[in-house]
């Protein structure tokens, strides 16, 4: 066979080597024929060939021609099968009863799943259920520490926590689940209920005889011999030994621990035990009155005192039991240490710093005290939170400031409370003599620091420094932290009269009268002397102090109140001339009588209320202050007045003599305290130098008396006047005086000649 494998080249069967080394070259006639003889030739070997080897080979193909015949007919058979398959297929779905039976199946698995966990839930029902039926029972007989183990058991089971109501509906959760924790919750108050009034029985406080009686067998409806320890112990076992014993504390610190912090009565003790069987069937304290009241000094009999009832409870009431001694003492110790510090402790606090070292034995015995209490695990012997009176003992240097402190303040502010700012008469009829001969007889009259003039300050002011002065010489000599306390003391009652003056004389201020300029004076004399404290104990203040001391702080403060109620005070007197100067109606058609008269009434309101604030502010305000008050009280009334006048527009002969005898007049009301002005402003200076000096504060004065002049002077004067700088000089406008002129004078050449010759002159 292998000419079948191999392949022919058919330049092997030419004869010509030409064409065999140029397979391009075309071929002859004769190499075609021979060509095509060679090639049958070729072929008739290889049809021999290939039927000798069929023949060789005949009984493998006759096999694998069989074999291949058997595939052929098993193919047929099984796709008739497979056709058949499809026919039943198609006319039975199948598929749709396999996926039912699937449905069907997962349902009864489902159903038997939800009936096991049902039966399961029934079963740890009727489990519980059983379970407090015998709680139930156990209360009825009166087990009931069986009965609080069964109820702590099942509010375990139940997954009831703490500060939970059992009966609170939890979502998700069973009905039959949420009526048996309401079950529970029955039965708890039950029990509860029943142990309180066991515990009622087995602590009974007779008040009529100061007894105290602890029983131990004990009896509540028709459940006897139960004893006290079993009812503790129920309790504890179920929660609420807290709850219990809260009453039975409570009544221990009322009627026995009280009365002996008091020293109204000392304890007597007594045991009763029957006869028959030796058990101790109640034990006795009595609280017997004392003849007379023990020395408060005396500690060491309270503590003692305290003690022996203390113990009284740890064996008769706890039974030795440290877990219910340290509720019982969780109940009544603060209270007890409260009573012991405000009744006992707080009233041994020296009054005088000297003293605090004596305080030592008492601190000494305090610490005993609490040491035995806590070997009869009333207190906890670990937590320093328990030793209150330890605490309060170590820290009587605090206590001492803090309560000077309060009444270096308490004193402060009744001071202030009830300090009087009202002058005496003897004062006022004085108030004409200079103010050092007012100062021999008024000791509230006084010398400022940085200022040799003398003025009056309320006797509150005075007294108030008084007490920051002796607090602040305590501070030079006392321990650095109650000197610092008594700093801060200081500091504080000098800011409380910032807070209490103000608020106590809130109508005084929104007046004119005496109070609000006694209130600037305080201001001013306490920001000096603070000013002056740094200076006069600063040197002498322990060092701890003297790094934390500051007053200059605090004088800003005053500095600015007397200034807010200076100006307050002029504000309301300027209000009220500005009020009265309404009433003359701008001043106009005074040549009539009616008009005249309503102008000359406000003039003398003008003149009256000067006179009153004159009255108030001079005897009292220092000279500067006054000068400089009064000056801005009297410019405001006289720019007001020349204004009104300036601003008339047409004015008669007869109206311009009206209007200048209307300043005459206030000017003759005013004289006496303007010349005293003169006085004050210019003191030491020229007449002319005084006058100058005053014009400066009162730039109006000058003003409206030229303007006087004016209004009887003649048109080429006015104007000659103005051409001199006269009028300048005197503060009048240009406009106001060409306006004048035009109200004063009818039109005329002369006017035009004069207005113009004003007007070049500007």
């Amino acid at each position: 066979m292998d000419v079948l494998v191999n392949s022919i080249d058919v330049r092997d069967l030419l004869s010509s080597p030409d064409l065999l080394d140029s397979p391009s070259s075309p071929l002859s006639a004769p190499d075609l024929r021979l060509l095509i003889t060679r090639l049958e030739s070729h072929t008739l070997k290889i049809k021999s060939k290939v039927q000798s080897y069929l023949l060789s080979h005949q009984d493998d193909f006759s096999f694998l021609f069989s074999q291949c015949s058997d595939v052929v007919s098993r193919s047929e058979e099984l796709s008739g099968q497979v056709s058949e398959l499809l026919n039943l297929i198609s006319e039975n779905p199948i598929e749709a009863d396999l996926s039912g039976i699937i449905r069907e199946t997962m349902e009864k698995k489902k159903q038997v799943r939800e009936k096991k966990e049902l039966l399961e839930l029934l079963e740890v029902v009727l489990q519980l259920n059983d379970k407090l039926r015998v709680v139930k029972e156990d209360i009825r007989i009166g087990r009931v520490v069986e009965a609080a183990e069964g109820l702590k058991e099942l509010k375990t089971a139940m997954r009831i926590r703490n500060g939970e109501l059992a009966y609170e509906v939890v979502e998700g959760e069973p009905v039959v689940y949420g009526l048996l924790r309401n079950e529970w919750a029955q039965c708890f108050e039950e029990i509860q209920v029943l142990l309180l009034k066991f515990m009622e029985k087995a602590v009974q406080f007779e008040q009529e005889t100061n007894v105290v009686r602890v029983k131990y067998q004990l009896t509540v409806n028709d459940i006897k011999g139960v004893e006290l320890h079993t009812v503790l112990k129920a309790m504890d076992v179920v929660g609420i030994l807290d709850y219990g014993l809260a009453k039975v504390a409570d009544l221990f610190t009322k009627y026995v621990t009280t009365p002996v912090i008091k020293y109204r009565s000392t304890p007597a003790f007594m045991e009763k035990i029957d006869q028959e069987s030796g058990h101790l069937l109640e034990a006795v304290l009595e609280m017997i009155p004392a003849d007379n009241e023990r020395n408060g000094t005396d500690g060491e009999i309270m503590y003692d005192t305290i003690v022996q009832i203390i113990k009284f409870i740890y064996d008769s009431l706890c039974f030795k039991n440290g877990p219910w001694m340290r509720c019982f003492g969780r109940l009544t110790w603060p209270r007890m240490s409260e009573l012991i510090i405000s009744d006992f402790l707080s009233k041994l606090i020296p009054e005088d710093a000297s003293k605090l070292a004596e305080f030592h034995k008492i601190r000494k015995v305090t610490s005993e005290f609490e040491t035995n209490l806590k070997e009869l695990m009333l207190i906890a012997s670990s937590d320093i939170k328990d030793e209150r009176l330890s605490k309060f003992a170590d820290n009587v240097e605090v206590h001492f400031a803090s309560r000077k402190k309060v009444e270096i303040l308490a004193k402060a502010r009744n001071l202030l409370l009830q300090s009087n700012f009202i002058l005496s008469q003897e004062y006022l009829r004085t108030m004409g003599m200079n103010k050092e001969g007012i100062a021999e007889d008024f000791p509230n009259c006084i010398d400022l620091l940085f200022s040799s003039e003398k003025f009056m300050v309320s006797e509150a002011a005075i007294k108030l420094m008084e007490l920051v002065h002796q607090t602040l010489k305590d501070v030079c000599l006392l321990p650095p932290t109650v000197g610092l306390e008594f700093y801060h003391a200081a500091r504080n009652a000098l800011v409380l009269y910032e807070a209490v003056i103000p608020v106590k004389l809130e109508r005084q201020l929104d007046s004119i009268n005496q109070a609000a300029v006694l209130i600037h004076n305080d201001c001013l004399y306490l920001s000096e002397e603070i000013l002056g404290l740094a200076f006069e104990f600063r040197p002498y203040f322990p060092s701890f102090v003297k790094d934390l001391a500051v007053f200059i702080d605090l004088a800003p403060r005053f500095q600015l109140m007397a200034e807010e109620v200076l100006q307050r005070q002029i504000q309301l007197v300027i209000y009220n001339l500005k009020e009265a100067i309404d009433g003359a109606d701008g001043f106009q058609n005074t040549h009539q009588i009616k008009q005249f008269e309503s102008a000359k009434f406000s003039i003398e309101q003008v003149a009256f209320i000067i006179e009153k604030v004159r009255i108030i502010w001079e005897p009292l305000l220092l000279s500067y202050i006054y000068e400089k008050s009064m000056s801005m009280v009297l410019e405001a009334v006289f720019s007001r007045i020349a204004k009104d006048i300036l601003l008339l527009d047409d004015m008669a002969a007869a109206e311009t003599l009206q209007l200048q005898t209307l300043i005459h007049l206030l000017f003759e009301h005013l004289s006496s305290l303007v010349e005293s002005l003169f006085i004050v402003g210019g003191r030491g200076k020229p007449q002319e130098a005084q006058r100058d000096t005053l014009a400066n504060f009162i730039p109006s004065l000058r003003k409206l008396r030229k303007l006087a002049e004016l209004l009887d002077m003649p048109l080429k004067s006015i104007t000659t006047a103005w051409e001199s700088g006269e009028l300048v000089e005197c503060n009048f406008t240009l406009s106001e005086v060409e306006d004048f002129i035009r109200a004063i004078f009818t039109d005329s050449p002369l006017r035009k000649e004069c207005l113009q010759r004003i007007n070049n002159s500007n």
